[in-house]
C-alpha cells in the first residue's frame, strides 16, 4: 500500500524526534538505551522507502536506489555511526515525502477535474423533467441546465441564452456568451440563463472525459530521457556496490587506510554516489508540466510529446476549423439551367449533403433550408463520402457529385469563366463547391469562412521562433491563397488530398525537420499520425482526436504557443537538474576519497541535492 505524502512527512518528522531524543541521551546521559531510539528512527523513517525498494526489486528482479540507501544506513550503524545513519534515513524520508507530494499534486488536479463532472442531469421527456444519471444520457436527449449548475454532457443549445464559464477546461477566466446553436462542453458552469441542450456525445466520449483519460495516461508514460535514466540506474547501482566493496577492500589491504576507515569511506560512497537526484531529475518536472498544461486546456497523450514539442521547427496547419473558425456560410449560389428547377435541385442537394459531416456541407444545408420549406425525402441508392474531395450519390440512376473542382471534373478555365461573371464583392477567393449530375454542372456555391482572431498572432509568434508555417487545404488555389494571405503563413498547399498532406509531412521529415501537424477533420488523421507531433483541435472529429498526440481542448492556437513554451521550460529544467545532480555526485566523491567528507555532510549534500532537484521541477506547476 502506497503511503500518502502527508503520512510520509509525519513518519519522517517522528523519526526526527527519535533522532533528537537519542542524540540528547547519548550526549547527556550514560544510558545505553539511546541506540533503541536510533533504531526506532531507522524503522519509522525508513519504512516507506524500504517497502518501496523491496517491492520494486522483487517486481523488476534488480537492485535500486532505495536499497542502496538502506545498505548505506545499515553499514553506518554496523560500524557504530548510528547518528549518521539515522540522519541519512531522515533526509531520505523527507525527500521521498516531497516526491510523493509532487505526484499527488498532479493527481489532485485530475481529481479536481473529475469532481466537476455532474453525476446527475435533468432529462426532458414528454414535457416532464426526470432526474437521471449523467452517464445514462444518449445523443439526441434533451436536458435542462439551470443557472449555477454544471453542464452534464457535451451538446448544442436549442433554447436559451447564458454565459458559460469554461475555466476548468481551458484556463480562460472570462465567461463565454452562448445562445441557440452554440456548442457547450460537459463540466463547464452555466452562470446565468436557463438552458435547454441537445446532447451530442456519450459521457465517455465527451471532451471533459477525454481530458481526464489523456492526462492519466500521460502521467504513466515516461519520456525518453527518464527511460534512459532508469536503464542507467540499474547498471549504476551495481557499479556503486562494486566500487564500495573495492573501497573497503583495497585501501585496507595495502595499508592506506585502516579497516574501520575503509568501511566508513565505503558507507559514505554508498550515500554520495547514489543517483537519487539524477533519478528525480525528470518525472517530478514532467508531472508538474502535465498538470500545468491540463489546467490551460492542453492535453498530452504522453510525456514524450510534451518533451518533443520544443524541438518542432515545421508546423503544417489544416485550414477549415484550424486556421479558420470552421463555420463557413454561403455567400453566393448559382443554380444553372438544367432538367431540374431551383426547388428540385435544392431538395436533391439538401438530401445528399445532410449525410456529410463536413463543415461546408452543413453550411450549404443551413442555406438551403430557407429554399425548400417542405420537400419529399429522396431515396439515395448509394452514398460515398471521399475525404478531401466531396460526396457522391446515386439518385434514380443519376450519379451526383458535390465537392471540389477536381472532384466535379471542372477545369481551371471553366472555373475562371464562371467566377469572372460575378461582381467583385462576391469574387474574392471564397471556397467554391460544385454540384454535377452525370458530370453536367448544375449548380455551384461560394462559401466564406472567417480566420480565427488568434490565428494571425499565433502564426506571427511561431515565425518569431524560426518555425516554418505551412497551410494544407483541400480548397482551391483561389480560396487557399486568400486565407493564407490573411493568416500570413509561409507556404500554402491547396487542392490537397489526405495523401498530399501525408506526403508533405514526410517530405519535411526526410529533410530532418521535426514536424507538427495540426488539424480537426477525418481527412487530417493520416497526416496527424505520421507527424512527429500530431495536434488535434478539441472540437474536431473523433478520428482526429484519437489519432493526435496533443489535443487543444478549445480550438485556440494560442494554447499551442503556451504548450511549446512549457515544453521549452521543461527541457531547460531537466537539463539543469541532470547537470546539477551529476556535478554534486562528482564533487562529493572527490571529497570522500580525499577524506574531507564526513557521513553527515555526505548525507546532507546528497539528499539536499535531491530535494533541490524536486523543488526545481515543481516550479513548472505555474
Amino acid at each position: 500500500m502506497e503511503l500518502s505524502a502527508r503520512t510520509q512527512l509525519l513518519m519522517a518528522t517522528t523519526s526526527g524526534l527519535f533522532i533528537l531524543t537519542a542524540w540528547m541521551m547519548e550526549k547527556h546521559s550514560d544510558s545505553p538505551y539511546y541506540v533503541l531510539f536510533y533504531l526506532l528512527a531507522f524503522i519509522v523513517g525508513g519504512y516507506a522507502k524500504a517497502i518501496e525498494g523491496i517491492q520494486e526489486s522483487i517486481k523488476d528482479r534488480q537492485l535500486n536506489v532505495e536499497l542502496l540507501m538502506m545498505f548505506a544506513a545499515i553499514g553506518s550503524a554496523a560500524i557504530g555511526y548510528w547518528g549518521e545513519g539515522a540522519v541519512l534515513i531522515l533526509i531520505f524520508a523527507y525527500s521521498g515525502a516531497l516526491e510523493m507530494y509532487t505526484l499527488q499534486k498532479s493527481d489532485k488536479e485530475i481529481k479536481a477535474l473529475i469532481s466537476l463532472q455532474p453525476e446527475e442531469a435533468w432529462l426532458l421527456l414528454e414535457n416532464k423533467e426526470l432526474r437521471v444519471e449523467a452517464s445514462s444520457l444518449e445523443p439526441g436527449n434533451r436536458i435542462k441546465v439551470r443557472p449555477g449548475e454544471r453542464v452534464p454532457a457535451d451538446g448544442i443549445i436549442v433554447k436559451g441564452n447564458s454565459f458559460i464559464n469554461e475555466s476548468a477546461l481551458t484556463g480562460e477566466p472570462l465567461a463565454r456568451e452562448v445562445h441557440t446553436s452554440s456548442e457547450v462542453l460537459a463540466g463547464t458552469l452555466n452562470q446565468s440563463g436557463l438552458l435547454e441542450i441537445s446532447v451530442t456525445k456519450h459521457m465517455k466520449d465527451s471532451v471533459f472525459q477525454r481530458m481526464i483519460d489523456l492526462v492519466n495516461n500521460a502521467q504513466n508514460d515516461a519520456p525518453p530521457v527518464q527511460r534512459k535514466i532508469e536503464e542507467f540506474e540499474t547498471k549504476y547501482v551495481l557499479f556503486v556496490l562494486l566500487a564500495a566493496a573495492l573501497t573497503f577492500l583495497v585501501p585496507s589491504s595495502i595499508g592506506i587506510w585502516s579497516y574501520s576507515e575503509s568501511l566508513y569511506r565505503a558507507c559514505v560512497l554508498l550515500v554520495v554516489a547514489s543517483p537519487c537526484a539524477l533519478v528525480a531529475s525528470t518525472m517530478p518536472a514532467l508531472l508538474a508540466s502535465l498538470s500545468n498544461a491540463a489546467k490551460h486546456g492542453i492535453l498530452f497523450k504522453s510525456g514524450v510529446f510534451l518533451e518533443k514539442l520544443s524541438l518542432v521547427n515545421v508546423i503544417a496547419f489544416d485550414k477549415t476549423g484550424t486556421l479558420t473558425k470552421g463555420q463557413p456560410s454561403v455567400k453566393h449560389v448559382e443554380f444553372l439551367h438544367s432538367s431540374w428547377n431551383k426547388e428540385e435541385l435544392a431538395s436533391i442537394i439538401y438530401e445528399i449533403e445532410k449525410n456529410s459531416i463536413h463543415p461546408l456541407a452543413k453550411a450549404i444545408n443551413e442555406h438551403l433550408k430557407v429554399i425548400p420549406e417542405e420537400y419529399t425525402p429522396i431515396e439515395l441508392t448509394m452514398f460515398e463520402d471521399v475525404p478531401g474531395k466531396g460526396v457522391k450519390a446515386n439518385i434514380q440512376s443519376i450519379i451526383w457529385k458535390i465537392g471540389s473542382r477536381e472532384w466535379a471534373n471542372i477545369t481551371e478555365k471553366q472555373e475562371f469563366e464562371l467566377l469572372e461573371k460575378l461582381d467583385d464583392s462576391a469574387n474574392t477567393g471564397h471556397t467554391v463547391v460544385y454540384v454535377t449530375a452525370d458530370d453536367e454542372l448544375v449548380a455551384y456555391f461560394l462559401l466564406g469562412d472567417t480566420v480565427r482572431e488568434e490565428t494571425v498572432n499565433a502564426i506571427k509568434d511561431l515565425q518569431t521562433k524560426q518555425i516554418l508555417t505551412i497551410m494544407l487545404t483541400g480548397d482551391s488555389k483561389r480560396g487557399a491563397e486568400m486565407i493564407g494571405r490573411i493568416a500570413k503563413v509561409d507556404e500554402i498547399g491547396y487542392s490537397c488530398m489526405p495523401e498530399d498532406k501525408v506526403n508533405t509531412v514526410k517530405k519535411w521529415r526526410e529533410k530532418d525537420a521535426v514536424v507538427a501537424m495540426i488539424g480537426d477533420g477525418v481527412n487530417d488523421a493520416p497526416a496527424l499520425a505520421i507527424a512527429d507531433v500530431g495536434v488535434a483541435m478539441g472540437m474536431g472529429s473523433d478520428a482526429a482526436i484519437e489519432t493526435a498526440d496533443v489535443v487543444l481542448v478549445k480550438n485556440d492556437l494560442s494554447k499551442l504557443l503556451y504548450g511549446m513554451n512549457l515544453s521549452e521550460r521543461l527541457s531547460k529544467v531537466i537539463k539543469q537538474n541532470i547537470i546539477f545532480s551529476i556535478s554534486v555526485i562528482l564533487l562529493l566523491l572527490c571529497a570522500n576519497y580525499l577524506q574531507f567528507l564526513t557521513l553527515p555532510f555526505g548525507v546532507i549534500g546528497h539528499e539536499g541535492s535531491t530535494i533541490l532537484v524536486i523543488l526545481n521541477g515543481l516550479r513548472l506547476l505555474k
